[in-house]
């Protein structure tokens, strides 16, 4: 398993970056790895939704099945990774002044069959890149009124 941390002050106010983070079927519009957000069933939010989310990072092409399994409101939502990579992600944001602290963590781990650890490993920087960039523009989708 491997563990990435990704971090982002961002000058916007901490309500509009919850906002933003709460609104699970809006990820694909600003995680440049997501591209679809499908819910299985009629929860949108909280404890229990459940997603199917088309993925893609360089070569690798899959659904990623999701379910939160943590929901802190105005704080933290936190994903059980069910499908092809296994795992749990969080995402959080804490006001800091007029800024808001926007935390990104996944522990993540692949099948034996695509390289297991090694993968892990490999894919880490590449992971760690590709969450910058979308906490890059999810911060510049919410600068502007």
């Amino acid at each position: 398993m491997t563990r990435i941390v990704v971090t982002r002050t961002m000058a916007v106010s901490h309500q509009r970056v919850w906002d933003a983070i709460a609104d699970l079927g809006s990820h694909f519009e600003w995680m440049r790895d997501a591209g679809s957000v499908v819910f299985v069933g009629e929860q949108r939010r909280g404890v229990g939704t459940r997603m199917r989310v088309r993925t893609r990072v360089g070569p690798l092409r899959t659904i990623d099945v999701m379910e939160v399994v943590g929901w802190e409101e105005g704080t933290s939502i936190d994903v059980a990774h069910q499908g092809l990579v296994r795992g749990r992600g969080s995402l959080s944001a804490k006001p800091e002044g007029g800024n808001t602290v926007v935390t990104w963590v996944e522990e993540l781990s692949f099948p034996w069959w695509l390289g297991g650890e090694l993968t892990a490993w490999l894919a880490r920087p590449l992971l760690a890149a590709v969450w910058r960039g979308n906490l890059e523009r999810l911060e510049a989708s919410l600068s502007f009124p």
